[in-house]
C-alpha cells in the first residue's frame, strides 16, 4: 500500500462526495455538496473543470448518450457540460420536500439509484442536525420511471453491487450499518436485506467502493480511515488517512488500482488539519470494479 497523496493541493471541499470514475474517458467526477459544485478531472493530463449550481449537488455521472446527469437537492437533472445548463429530469423523492439527495450510484445495468436524507444544509451552507429518518432509496430507469424500495432512512450511504450481480449493498449512517440485499440484475429488484456489518469503533459508515476480489473499502466519517471489509463482513484491514471525515471512494486510473477518496471539512470549525476536505488518492494492490454510465 502506497502513501496517501493529495490529488489537487489547493482544493478543499466543505462536503466532498460522490466520486465516479469514467473508464471510457479516464475522468474522475465528484462533488462538493455544500459548495454546490461538481468537478471533473482527467489525471492523465491534469485537465479539469467544474460546474456550480444554485442548490446542493450530491452526484454527477456521465450518460451513455453524452452529457451528464446530476443529483441536485430537489431532484435529478441533465447537465450540458459545455454550457453548464441543466434540464430537469425526474424528482424521485418529491413527496418528501424536507429531504435532499445524498447517496447515488449507477448499477451495472445502467440504472440510477438515488438515496436521500433529511436536508441538513441551511440557507447559508450551515450544518443542521438530522432529527428524523425520512430518507428513501429509489431506482430510476433510463426512461425516467421511478420505483421506491426503502424508506425511513437516516442518512443514505454506500451503493454497491457484487461482480456476479446477485448482491446489492446499501446502508444508513445514522444506524451505522450496511445491509446486503439479494439482487436480481435483470429486473433491478433488491430483496431480503441482512446486516453485512454493524457499528465499529472507528467512525461512522459512509460511502464505499468494491474491489475485484469483492472486498468493500468503506470511508469512516469521523474515523480518519478506510476499513476494508472482507466478503463475509469481517475487518480485513484499516487504512489510516490524514483527514478526519473521509466520505467516499472509488477505484480509477488506467489499471483501476488508484483509490480516490473524498473528504469533508464541514462541522470541524477549525479543529481539523489543513487537509480536511481534500481529494486524496492511494495506490492499492488490487484493482477495483468499473463504474457504469447512466443508460438514459
Amino acid at each position: 500500500m502506497s502513501k496517501v497523496k493529495t490529488v489537487l493541493p489547493n482544493l478543499r471541499c466543505t462536503l466532498g462526495e460522490g466520486p465516479h470514475w469514467d473508464v471510457e474517458d479516464g475522468v474522475l467526477y465528484w462533488v462538493d455538496i455544500v459548495g454546490k459544485t461538481a468537478f471533473a478531472l482527467r489525471p492523465s493530463d491534469g485537465g479539469s473543470r467544474s460546474w456550480t449550481f444554485n442548490q446542493p449537488v450530491s452526484a454527477i455521472v456521465p450518460r451513455t448518450i453524452g452529457g451528464l446527469l446530476v443529483a441536485l437537492a430537489d431532484g435529478l437533472a441533465f447537465l450540458d457540460a459545455e454550457s453548464g445548463q441543466t434540464t430537469p429530469f425526474v424528482a424521485p423523492d418529491a413527496d418528501h420536500p424536507g429531504n435532499r439527495s445524498n447517496e447515488a450510484r449507477v448499477d451495472p445495468a445502467g440504472r440510477f439509484w438515488h438515496g436521500s436524507m433529511q436536508n441538513n444544509i441551511g440557507p447559508n451552507g450551515e450544518d443542521l442536525p438530522v432529527t428524523v429518518s425520512t430518507g428513501t432509496l429509489n431506482r430510476v430507469e433510463p426512461n425516467g420511471d421511478i420505483k421506491r424500495f426503502v424508506a425511513d432512512i437516516g442518512i443514505s450511504n454506500t451503493l454497491l453491487w457484487s461482480a456476479d450481480g446477485t448482491k446489492m449493498f446499501f446502508g444508513d449512517t445514522i444506524r451505522n450499518t450496511l445491509d446486503v440485499y439479494d439482487f436480481d440484475m435483470a429486473t433491478g429488484v433488491p430483496s431480503n436485506p441482512k446486516l453485512f456489518f454493524g457499528p465499529h469503533a472507528r467512525g461512522n459508515m459512509d460511502g464505499s467502493a468494491m474491489d475485484a476480489d469483492g472486498y468493500i473499502w468503506n470511508a469512516r466519517w469521523g474515523g480518519s480511515c478506510l476499513i476494508r471489509f472482507a466478503p463475509d463482513g469481517s475487518v480485513d484491514r484499516i487504512v489510516e488517512l490524514p483527514v478526519t471525515q473521509p466520505t467516499s471512494c472509488v477505484f480509477g486510473g488506467p489499471d483501476l488500482k488508484t483509490l480516490y477518496i473524498t473528504s469533508a471539512s464541514v462541522g470541524l470549525d477549525g479543529n481539523g488539519n489543513d487537509l480536511e476536505g481534500a481529494l486524496l488518492s492511494i495506490e492499492t494492490d488490487v484493482a477495483g470494479q468499473v463504474c457504469t454510465r447512466f443508460a438514459g
